[in-house]
């Protein structure tokens, strides 16, 4: 797609970015063949296609409106476009970029303002965690709508965490809301990697990933969060005292994967977020390696029940990992089916449920209604975002697959 920047963005980092992008885009429309919003809304301003017109027209001169902020806010990032495009088009990146750039010069409402500080503060905060554990105290008088953001307390699996040194060590992100809302999906990282001979490591420096901060257009704040990340694992990736650093939330795994490219023109940081990057493994790609020794110890796999599997669009659009978790799950000795909707976002896409509640409920909606026509004893996703939309949507139990592996091994 031929793109003339008007003067304004001519020569700018983010103009020339995007330019480079929007070439790659013949304007073909099979993109919008798999948008969820473009299937919800029929508006072509509400697929990937119109929106790279939209903002096309405002990097050629065109003013930026209130209508074009509205139409780049309900994108959901699932870039589940990227994975149809023929081209290539790396289109999360430039809408990070469009919605940065448009929110320079077009000013939000004061409570959408508010409501965005909020959760870029609030969701990274270490006063999240206590906030939680109030809120789970008293979420039987909570309205529905807070209800739906506070998963119900579970108790710790008396197992604890695990104690023993392996000569195999990784690094795991504990992340920001996970350990507040489900502990329990890191307790059974450690586990199950310590049932295979590999210690987690968990330096306390690190925190959020940097994706909250960067997908509410903070870029500064979101690259300030993961060099700090970078500064508490280096030295243990310095001196190659762990192998891999994993992720149990594919929404973390998938920015830190992009640490290389976020961090590519800052010269202290570019050559040790690259191998950040390079370093990167979301749990499930390390199945493979676990299935083996894993499965002689799963003897209560099948009890497990019929499993119906949510892939989050960060693990298969965004991190491209498409097919090994159930065929892992599988291996191990777990039933585990997929809705015919698998492709498509559950509505949680980070903050979305929080911004976009309408559209994020019926994408919510549209999912349950194929993961439950599957009759499952339980959903599995990797993600914690989905799991706990998915849960405040429906009775069926809703878990990180991680947590059924570690289940059956605790049965065994």
């Amino acid at each position: 797609m031929h793109t003339e920047l008007s003067p304004e963005f001519a020569g700018t980092a983010d103009g020339e970015a995007a330019q480079a992008i929007l070439r790659k885009c013949v304007h073909c429309g099979f993109c919008t063949a798999t948008c969820p919003t473009y299937q919800l809304l029929g508006d072509e301003l509400d697929g990937p296609r119109g929106r790279i017109y939209l903002m096309k027209a405002f990097l050629e001169g065109e003013p930026a409106t209130r209508e074009t902020q509205l139409h780049l806010d309900r994108c959901l990032t699932c870039r589940n476009c990227e994975s149809t495009c023929p081209s290539g088009v790396p289109y999360g990146e430039l809408v990070d970029i469009g919605r940065r750039m448009v929110d320079e010069r077009v000013e939000r409402p004061p409570l959408e303002r508010a409501t965005r500080w909020l959760l870029k503060e609030g969701l990274t905060s270490p006063l999240f965690a206590p906030a939680m554990a109030l809120g789970q105290v008293v979420r039987p008088l909570l309205p529905a709508v807070l209800k739906a953001k506070v998963p119900e307390r579970v108790a710790a699996d008396p197992r604890g965490t695990p104690t023993r040194s392996h000569a195999r060590r990784m690094l795991m992100l504990a992340g920001c809301v996970q350990p507040a809302m489900s502990p329990n999906i890191n307790a059974a990282t450690a586990r199950v990697l310590d049932a295979a001979g590999i210690e987690v490591v968990t330096p306390s420096g690190a925190g959020c990933c940097g994706a909250i901060r960067a997908h509410l257009g903070d870029q500064d704040g979101g690259l300030a969060d993961m060099r700090r990340n970078i500064d508490a694992w280096w030295p243990l990736v310095e001196g190659g005292a762990v192998e891999a650093i994993v992720m149990n939330a594919s929404g973390c795994g998938v920015t830190v994967k992009e640490y290389g490219h976020h961090l590519a023109g800052d010269p202290a940081y570019a050559d040790k977020a690259a191998r950040i990057s390079a370093l990167t493994r979301d749990l499930s790609e390390l199945l493979p390696m676990l299935v083996p020794v894993l499965k002689p110890k799963l003897a209560a796999a099948a009890q497990a029940g019929q499993l119906a599997l949510h892939p989050p669009c960060t693990l298969q659009h965004g991190q491209q990992l498409k097919g090994g978790l159930e065929a892992g799950l599988r291996d191990l000795g777990f039933t585990v089916s997929l809705p015919e909707d698998s492709h498509l976002c559950c509505g949680s896409a980070g903050t979305y449920s929080v911004l976009q509640p309408a559209l994020s409920q019926q994408l919510r909606e549209r999912k349950l209604a194929n993961l439950t026509a599957l009759k499952p004893d339980t959903i599995v996703s990797a993600n914690i975002g989905c799991i706990t939309h998915l849960q405040a949507g429906c009775a069926t139990p809703v878990r990180h697959w991680v947590e059924v592996v570690d289940a059956a091994l605790g049965e065994g």
